[in-house]
């Protein structure tokens, strides 16, 4: 995605690479794959706000939670919104302060620094161990524990489709972009990989709280892990700090998901891939029909009131999975396809604002493993005795969703499969150079922006 979006940096890049360089079909397919991904995180991410917030007090029932936070994304985004932007920013100041917080909180009490004064390091990696066994036992059972984590880890690992989503926006994006790029891997190593390694370290599988919050629906280990911890340890009042950091953040990334759903679909719309209705906005520009076709889909959340919450959120994440490895897929065939034509067209990848390495090898490396894990991730429907239909729907649906899309467009349209000779890599790139060309950065207002402007470059 850096080489495309670094020479070309325009709005929903990779969606519209995808219909300039290999197919309109393909562009509209996952035009509507990505909006999906965005709308269901919605619902999963109010799922997740319910969780935290029970942990506290089962007073107000599962379904006025829900409401109250559906409402109150619906106010933020038609009546708020020009508060987006800086609320969002402050608020993901909050979460890496957390997960900087959570990782110190691990190394501090690993090494004896808690109210028992037990210097435990790394001894649940020895008891109960480091793998554990999952729907049977030994060797096999290690092996379905890990693909299982594997399947999580392609739910959570995100970064270079938001990173692409603001090129069309930012300022001097030949020299930005590449930065964020290259960022993007430091941060996932730092706050992902260290993440998962802390939880590793706190608590042990079979943890009898851990293990209740998803066999009886006991809320406190499903809202953090690091809660089981830190009761383990008899810490108080840290874990209430923590479960309210991450509510504020489980609720500020639904609302970012909200925004971004709509304004998914209200690019659809604009390029006539969408029902016209939905470009219609309101006096701020808001596209509000978008909104409430996201906030309605959020509805999906009310599943809790009847099921399991373990369970729903289980179901998202297949969904969700699903529709990010094809999303990865896309882009990964995308820039096969940019750099065939590319070669056939005499353009050197030399001469980019970034060039990747080892490639095409990488690219398809990426799209014949994200295209197999995406047929993985529901594999536990198949075992015997686990068949569910709903689990299978939701692990399944937007395989089936994105050829249909891809098919239905190409026969309505009667669209071409884009030769790479025939590829158009010069439209609009003439305009960015000129602007590369004239930029003249802005310097910083003050010495408060001036830190900050250091902070994060």
């Amino acid at each position: 995605m850096a080489e495309m979006v670094t020479y070309l940096p325009i709005s929903s890049p990779f969606i519209r690479f995808a219909g300039r360089y290999v197919d309109e079909a393909f562009g509209v397919a996952a035009g509507y794959n990505f909006f999906v991904f965005e709308a269901m995180l919605v619902p999963f991410e109010i799922v997740a706000c319910n969780v935290i917030i029970h942990y506290w007090s089962d007073i107000v029932p599962v379904g006025g939670i829900i409401a109250i936070v559906i409402v109150l994304y619906g106010v933020i985004n038609i009546f708020a919104v020009k508060w987006y932007g800086e609320s969002e920013f402050w608020l993901a100041c909050g979460k890496v302060i957390l997960i900087v917080g959570l990782i110190c909180y691990t190394f501090i009490t690993m090494l004896g620094g808690n109210p028992q004064h037990d210097r435990f390091g790394f001894r649940f990696w020895r008891d109960p161990g480091s793998f554990a066994p999952l729907y049977k036992t030994g060797s096999l059972g290690r092996f379905l524990g890990f693909l299982q984590c594997l399947i999580q880890a392609s739910f959570t690992i995100a970064g270079p489709d938001y990173v692409s989503m603001a090129a069309g926006e930012a300022e001097n994006p030949r020299a930005v972009m590449p930065r964020a790029y290259n960022k993007v891997f430091g941060r996932l190593m730092a706050f992902f990989v260290l993440g998962s390694l802390a939880v590793g370290i706190n608590v042990p599988y079979t943890d009898q709280e851990l293990q209740n919050a998803f066999s009886n629906n006991e809320p406190g280990a499903a809202a953090s892990p690091y809660v089981v911890a830190m009761n383990r340890l008899g810490i108080t009042v840290l874990p209430d700090i923590v479960n309210a950091l991450v509510l504020t953040a489980a609720f500020s990334a639904g609302n970012s998901y909200v925004y971004c759903a709509s304004r998914s679909l209200f690019g659809l719309a604009l390029e006539g891939k969408a029902p016209k209705i939905f470009t219609r906005c309101t006096r701020n520009g808001v596209p509000v029909y978008c909104v409430l076709i996201v906030l309605l889909l959020s509805l999906l959340s009310f599943l809790q009131v009847s099921n399991s919450s373990a369970v729903v959120l289980q179901w998202f994440v297949n969904l969700v999975t699903a529709s990010q490895l094809i999303n990865f897929s896309v882009m990964s065939f995308t820039f096969i396809r940019f750099k065939k034509a590319c070669d056939a067209q005499g353009l050197s990848r030399d001469s980019l604002p970034y060039k990747g390495r080892f490639q095409p090898y990488l690219a398809w490396y990426a799209l014949v493993g994200c295209f197999i894990m995406t047929f993985v991730g529901g594999y536990t429907v198949f075992l015997p005795g686990m068949w569910s239909v709903p689990t299978f729907l939701f692990s399944y649906t937007m395989i089936g969703v994105f050829p249909i899309f891809f098919v239905g467009w190409k026969l309505l349209k009667k669209t071409q499969w884009r030769r790479p000779d025939e590829v158009d890599l010069y439209r609009d790139v003439a305009d960015i150079e000129e602007y590369t060309r004239n930029y003249v950065p802005r310097p910083p207002k003050n010495k408060y922006h001036k830190i900050l402007d250091w902070l994060f470059n």
